[in-house]
This record gives C-alpha cells, sequence and structure tokens, in this order.
C-alpha cells in the first residue's frame, strides 16, 4: 500500500542529493501555465460574460450573476446546523486569539541624534480570498484566509470559491455560512484560474485587488504564478501532505490514522513516515490497512495518495539522520511523535507547521489548534512560512533626519556615489550645502 525508501547503512548525501531521493508528487505549474493564460486574458477582456461562461464550461451550471446575493449569505448562515455553526465560531475564536498576537506595531530607531528611521506596518488595502471546493468543502479556508486578513486591518476582502451544481450555482452553503459567521458579504461564485483573473483584473462586479490568497489545485497555483508582479500571492500551493518523524516510543495507530488523514484530501496528497524503528514502520504499515477500509474516499483518494511515489516509508539510521531528511523534505505539515518530542521538534529548520507529540495531530491545526493551516507545499517550506497576519502587512521605512544630521553623513553618502559612478546620487546632497561636503 505504501513504499520504502531505505536510506540506512551510508552517510545521508548533502542538500539536493538528499532532497532527491526523498518522494514528491509531480505537479507541474509551468505546463498549466500555458492553458491558464488564455482563460485569465479572456477574462481581462471578456469580464463578467467571461465568468458566466467558464461557470457553464468547468461547473456545469448557468449563472445569471456571478457575486452571491445577500439574502444567500443570510440564509445559509439561518441554516447552518448548530453544531457545525458551534465548531466554526470555536475555529474562529482561536484563530483570533492567535493572530491578534502577530500584530506588528510602529518602532522609530534613533540612528544618529536627529536622525530616525521608522518602520511602520500598513495592511494590504483589498484582498481576493480563494476557498477551495472540488473534490471536498472547506469553511475551515475561509477562517484561516479571512481571520488573518482582518486582524491586520485589511478594509476590503472578498472571497472566491466554485459554483456548485448542487446548490443551484451558488459556492457550497457551508462556505456562505462561514463568510457570514465572519461578516464577509463580498462573496463571489467563481472558482480556480478563472477566480484568480476575476480578482487580478477586475470585472463589471468585482473591483481588482491587490493580493490573493488560499489554497487551490494546479490550476489556481497557475493562475498565481501568471499574475505574480501584477498582483502579491501567498504562495503556489501544491498537494498536501505529511510527513511524521517518529521512533520507537511513537503508537502506529496514531501515525498510521494521520498518514491516512492527509491521504484522504487528493489522490496526490503525500505522506511520509521518517523512522529509525523497522518496527515501528512494519506496525504502521499492517495498521494501514484495516484503517483505510474503515474509512471513506478510499479508492478514489487514499489508496491512489499512499500508493503514489509522492508517499513512503523512510527508514534512517537514527533520529539524527531523520531530522536531516525532514528538513530536507520541508514537509507542510510535520508531526514529531518520538520521546522528547519538543526538543526534537525545536531543532526543526524547515516545514510550515510543526505538531509536538501524540496528542497534537496535523488535524487539529487544520480546524481548531488556532494556528492558520494555509502552508507551504512543495518543500517551499525552506524559505517560505504559512499564512499569517504579516502575509497581509507591507513595512515602509519612513526617515527623518535633520540638517545637522545630513551634514554629518553627507561625505559618506558622496564618496559611495562616486564609488559606483553616480555622482547625480551626491550632488543631490551636495546641492543642500551650497555645493559644498561638510566636513565630518
Amino acid at each position: 500500500m505504501i513504499s520504502r525508501i531505505d536510506l540506512r547503512g551510508d552517510a545521508l548525501p548533502e542538500g539536493g542529493a538528499l532532497r532527491d531521493l526523498l518522494p514528491r508528487a509531480e505537479f507541474d505549474v509551468e505546463a498549466a501555465l500555458e492553458k491558464v493564460r488564455p482563460i485569465c486574458e479572456d477574462v481581462h477582456h471578456r469580464g463578467t460574460a467571461a465568468l458566466i461562461e467558464y461557470a457553464q464550461k468547468f461547473d456545469g451550471v448557468e449563472l445569471s450573476q456571478v457575486r452571491v446575493p445577500a439574502e444567500a449569505l443570510k440564509a445559509a448562515l439561518e441554516e447552518l446546523d448548530p453544531a457545525v455553526r458551534a465548531a466554526l465560531e470555536e475555529s474562529i475564536r482561536r484563530a483570533r486569539i492567535v493572530h491578534r498576537n502577530q500584530r506588528r506595531t510602529e518602532h522609530t530607531t534613533q540612528v544618529v541624534p536627529g536622525g530616525t528611521v521608522t518602520e511602520k506596518w500598513v495592511p494590504v488595502e483589498r484582498v481576493g480570498l480563494y476557498a477551495p471546493g472540488g473534490r471536498s468543502v472547506y469553511p475551515s479556508s475561509v477562517v484561516m484566509n479571512v481571520v488573518p486578513a482582518q486582524e491586520a486591518g485589511v478594509e476590503s476582502i472578498a472571497l472566491a470559491s466554485p459554483p456548485q451544481k448542487d446548490f443551484g450555482g451558488l459556492p457550497h452553503p457551508t462556505i456562505l455560512a462561514a463568510c457570514a459567521l465572519l461578516g464577509v458579504d463580498e462573496v463571489y461564485a467563481a472558482g480556480g484560474a478563472v477566480a484568480v483573473a476575476m480578482f487580478a483584473y477586475g470585472t463589471e462586479d468585482c473591483l481588482p485587488v491587490n493580493m490573493v490568497t488560499g489554497p487551490g489545485n494546479i490550476w489556481v497555483a497557475a493562475a498565481k504564478r501568471y499574475f505574480t508582479g501584477r498582483i502579491g500571492i501567498d504562495t503556489e500551493a501544491g498537494p498536501t501532505e505529511i510527513a511524521v518523524l517518529a521512533d520507537s516510543t511513537a503508537d502506529p495507530v496514531h501515525v498510521a490514522a494521520d498518514l491516512i488523514s492527509q491521504a484522504e484530501h487528493d489522490p496526490l496528497a503525500a505522506a511520509v513516515l521518517v523512522t529509525d524503528s523497522a518496527e515501528l514502520a512494519d506496525a504502521v504499515e499492517r495498521e494501514l490497512e484495516p484503517q483505510v477500509a474503515a474509512t471513506k474516499h478510499v479508492e478514489d483518494r487514499i489508496k491512489p495518495a499512499l500508493a503514489g511515489k509522492q508517499s513512503a516509508i523512510v527508514l534512517v539510521d537514527s533520529l539524527e539522520d531523520g531530522l536531516k531528511v525532514v528538513d530536507a523534505y520541508g514537509a507542510e505539515h510535520l508531526e514529531i511523535q518520538t520521546a522528547d518530542a519538543a526538543a526534537w521538534a525545536a531543532r526543526v529548520r524547515n516545514a510550515g507547521a510543526i505538531f509536538v507529540g501524540p496528542w497534537a495531530p496535523v488535524s487539529l491545526g487544520d480546524y481548531c489548534a488556532g494556528s492558520n493551516h494555509v502552508l507551504p507545499t512543495g518543500g517551499c517550506a525552506c524559505h517560505s512560512s504559512g499564512l499569517s497576519v504579516q502575509s497581509f502587512l507591507r513595512g515602509i521605512h519612513i526617515v527623518d533626519y535633520t540638517r545637522d544630521a545630513l551634514a554629518e553623513v553627507t561625505h559618506h553618502v558622496v564618496t559611495l556615489a562616486e564609488a559606483e559612478d553616480l555622482p547625480a546620487h551626491g550632488a543631490a546632497l551636495k546641492a543642500r550645502f551650497g555645493w559644498k561636503v561638510p566636513t565630518a
């Protein structure tokens, strides 16, 4: 059901050579880019008419309008299962606690007497958030995108989710209910690259945005790449991933359940166990079969995900080697199920989010840990972070110098400008002092 990669016996290679030995899904954004390019430009030129046409083509629905009416949002919240509403409210509450503490404050540094640099943090003015709606419905992604944007102080928030044939062309009602709970009233029935293009270019109904965030399929990732530079993005999200670093103290029932929990997302989802215990590896393999048989989405998602080239049990000689492997892999979600798990977790450098010990499974982070589940995939955790309040803020430096403070440093500025063969840079300072360089 799941393959093995045996890295025992020899010294582990370094850097890219080690990464090349590890499992990873094929996710060719560049190839997808060529297919989304004409779609994006069609939305640019035809606006809402193109959105309606693509809803018919890709989603099989006939739309009369793309923006979701306010009464549909209200009705979705009123009809929401009370237990689901309570769970969403708790998820929102916990996410607000964590993200509110991420806010940055303005700070002024006195560089010299009379010379200061202040860094102030300004939220992005308008954002477009994307909530997937393909194989599954993700109201949790609404929470994870909206809460940090709101806590950052973003003034204008729009959200898009694919139209659903079963719901009269509206996004899934649980998505709409989550928007209503969060006070987001600008919602569009648009999916994939079409939604990203709507946000980037704007239409008759939707003003263009400064930034697009949110997970999605390869078409969403390709559209984000296409518009990078025109708009800000969070990340080109690929298939979801879990890696588990475990030793002989780990419970194979827990490990198997956690691998399966990510595999049920998508046939390209990655489930990776890294362990120095062959006995644990054997036990997890034995445990996978009955647990898979007892759940849903077996043939179309879980089995192909576990059997795919992106999933494996990786055997190593020691936890030290295991740490090197998970750092090289850079998982979206990394669980540490070892003795002294917190100490090992503290040493991890590359992961989207780290889950410590047996009582912090990835599923907790997906919904109610308070952390954000929009995380870097495909090894991007070695250079990128998950979504947070910072994602929606821009740092701006404010430089304030007096005449005396400028005079004190002018000779250095002129010297560096001339060293770079940019004499006009130095002249901009000389002009302020009668074309003479003040003495230091």
